[in-house]
């Protein structure tokens, strides 16, 4: 097989020293490959290398073909276009001046063969259902699933050889994940996945599982994989339990052993002092007991340590990912109190149903839902007061309400995970900060990691430690995205601290397991158009 991306002993590692790959092979043919592994594992940092983006400390990657990346966070610039986000501008805007008469060899050669370019990049939009985009459109309008949808549309329109993804459902809805689906399934080239979206990553040929440094690669989609490594998870546990086994039978011969050779010594002392035997054929016996007691004991001691060592090998085998363990503080809302109140929500051509008014009471758990650009991150802002709707009002009745935003734009990249905590909670103790973001799985050296080298995963954990660990401790937590970029094993216990959480909830989110696992109370639906509607259950 030919591949188009080889890695070869590739090490990278950051300013601070933090060491993300070291000495890592890998190489990707043509096909669909889905690249997984723990949050901080280098999938991110992987395809940026690949990319050009980052340049290696020492190793080499060889790509064949052009390079389209799309990154977790785009870069932005609110003031940009949809156009400039394409690509299109400059051959756009050349186009425009030909038309308009200036026929001048600059605007020739910046438009070049792609004379029907509006036209194709309308193509790529409407495919992803983007049809009511128009092209001079801000990206500070956008919706964060907009914006990835742009972004993916960008990299079809410049029809690249090989296609890094990172996360591209991220923020997407139910019908623009389809969207993204079908334009995977039709990729004839090199694509390699980074995600979490299960049934995303059941779409691809191969599975890559960057772990402890390595890449092992599976023809199959993630559901075979998981299925192999189920059996093999059976056979390492059955392995463990087998040594463990062989661990406790070689100290009980090792126990036996000792009080053997205790009995012969005794026995050995007792003909000496009762001199039944001439002194010199009792100090020979004594010397040949010394050295049999001797090697028996050594053997017994190789045979417990073999014993450990098997047992070590087994337990290496046993796959356990490390998740974040998050313990919330003990933030209870009574049940009726009063936490949230917004009026003046009506849309301006309301329909039968729609809310004009929504009141948060007690411990309630409101998932707010709807497709992208629908509004949804807009009344999250609403809510916080940072962006209150003319005609709307907003009274909070509880201290620490906490938002966690879709960009994760809430760090200062300068400063390390730990003073970003410590800003929020100038008065605990630096202890306390370090146990607290330990949980987070930022321990040691980690915790003093800038914010601006951490990836994407990584990031949303400083995040989350951040808003669960300020003063005062959260009673209000509205969340945006709140799975995006996090490895599934997090989502799962993200979901399980979140159930136990006592105060008040607000999710967005198109992640529907996710947030059925959250025992919703109450389901609302945003509309540009329509408002604040009540659904039922989904």
């Amino acid at each position: 097989m030919s591949f188009a991306i080889i890695c070869s002993d590739l090490t990278f590692a950051w300013r601070d020293g933090a060491v993300v790959l070291d000495g890592l092979d890998a190489a990707f043919g043509t096909g669909r490959t889905g690249l997984i592994g723990a949050n901080g594992s280098g999938k991110s940092t992987l395809l940026k290398l690949v990319a050009g983006e980052l340049r290696p400390a020492s190793g080499s990657v060889s790509v064949r073909g052009r390079v389209g990346h799309l990154p977790q966070t785009l870069p932005l610039g609110t003031a940009r276009t949809v156009a400039d986000l394409l690509g299109i501008s400059p051959a756009r805007a050349a186009l425009h001046a030909i038309e308009r008469g200036e026929a001048t060899e600059e605007y020739f050669a910046a438009v070049g063969d792609d004379w029907d370019v509006e036209e194709r990049a309308r193509a790529e939009l409407d495919r992803l259902g983007l049809d009511h985009l128009d092209l001079d459109r801000t990206v500070g309008t956008l919706s964060g699933g907009e914006t990835v949808l742009v972004g993916l549309a960008a990299l079809l329109l410049a029809r690249p050889d090989v296609l890094l993804l990172d996360e591209p459902t991220n923020n997407l809805d139910v019908d623009a994940r389809h969207r993204l689906y079908e334009a995977v399934d039709a990729w004839t080239g090199v694509l390699v996945v980074v995600g979490h979206d299960r049934e995303l990553l059941d779409r691809m040929d191969e599975i890559a599982d960057l772990r402890d440094g390595r890449i092992r690669t599976f023809g199959g989609n993630l559901t075979a994989y998981e299925d192999l490594l189920d059996v093999e998870r059976d056979a390492a546990e059955r392995m463990v339990r087998t040594a463990e086994s062989d661990v406790r039978k070689q100290k009980r011969e090792l126990v036996e052993a000792h009080t053997k050779l205790a009995r012969r010594v005794r026995y050995g002392h007792k003909m000496y002092e009762r001199k039944r035997e001439p002194r010199a054929v009792m100090k020979q016996r004594k010397r040949q007991q010394q050295v049999s007691a001797g090697k028996h004991r050594q053997l017994h001691e190789d045979r417990l340590d073999g014993a450990r060592e098997r047992l070590a090998e087994a337990e290496e085998l046993v796959r356990d990912d490390t998740g974040i363990r998050i313990e919330l503080p003990a933030t209870h809302v009574p049940a009726g109190r009063t936490v949230l109140t917004v009026t003046g929500l009506a849309a301006p051509a309301p329909v039968p149903g729609t809310l004009d008014e929504l009141i948060v009471r007690g411990p309630e758990r409101i998932a707010l839902t709807g497709p992208n650009g629908s509004g949804k991150t807009t009344l999250l802002r609403a809510l916080t007061g940072e962006r209150v709707p003319e005609g709307a009002e907003v009274n909070v009745g509880v201290e620490g309400v906490r938002y966690l935003p879709q960009r994760l734009d809430v760090l200062d990249d300068g400063l390390s995970v730990l003073d970003n905590v410590r800003a929020v909670a100038p008065d605990a103790s630096v202890q306390s900060v370090r146990a607290g973001l330990a949980r987070f799985l930022f321990r040691g050296d980690r915790a003093e990691r800038p914010a601006g080298t951490l990836s994407g995963g990584e990031r949303f954990r400083a995040v989350l430690a951040s808003l669960l660990l300020a003063e005062p401790a959260p009673r209000l937590l509205l969340l945006d995205e709140p799975t995006n970029n996090l490895d599934m094993e997090s989502v799962r216990q993200l979901g399980q601290a979140l159930d136990a959480y006592e105060g008040a909830l607000v999710v967005v989110s198109h992640d529907l397991p996710f947030l059925r696992g959250l025992g919703i109370t109450r389901w609302l639906r945003a509309d540009r158009a329509e408002g604040l509607t009540e659904t039922d259950p989904m």
